[in-house]
């Protein structure tokens, strides 16, 4: 295992851009260790990038990931942080269910509206067009 990661490597490794670990890095989310003008990230960081990834590919927020990570470093340590994350992710499974009941809604009133326009232009004798 390595001591150290620049900037270049993570960007590769997780297939972001340097723009997005400076926006971490300037959020307190992770805290590289800096040599001039380069920052040198540890496996510590390394680990913090990667749940931070996948916060957001949950949907979680800064703020919730913030949370998370914060957990992480403290005493109660990863436990903590599983718990919070099993709620969170729990938070944003009910709202996707309530987003798809939505969409399924919306789908519903199209199918309708397109029914009744179907219906009155064959009343009128109006070819449904392209």
């Amino acid at each position: 295992m390595r001591e150290y990661y620049t900037i270049t490597e993570l960007t590769r490794e997780f297939a972001i851009s340097t723009r997005t670990i400076r926006f971490y890095e300037d959020e307190g989310l992770i805290q590289p260790i800096r040599r001039g003008r380069t920052r040198l990230f540890r496996q510590s960081d390394r680990q913090l990038l990667r749940m931070i990834l996948r916060g957001k590919r949950l949907g979680l927020a800064i703020s919730d990931i913030r949370e998370i990570v914060q957990m992480h470093k403290l005493p109660s340590g990863e436990a903590g942080q599983l718990r919070t994350t099993v709620r969170r992710v729990g938070e944003r499974r009910r709202e996707f269910e309530q987003k798809r009941r939505d969409i399924d809604d919306l789908m519903a009133e199209l199918d309708q509206i397109e029914e009744a326009c179907l219906t009155r232009m064959a009343e009128l004798g109006i070819a449904p067009g392209p």
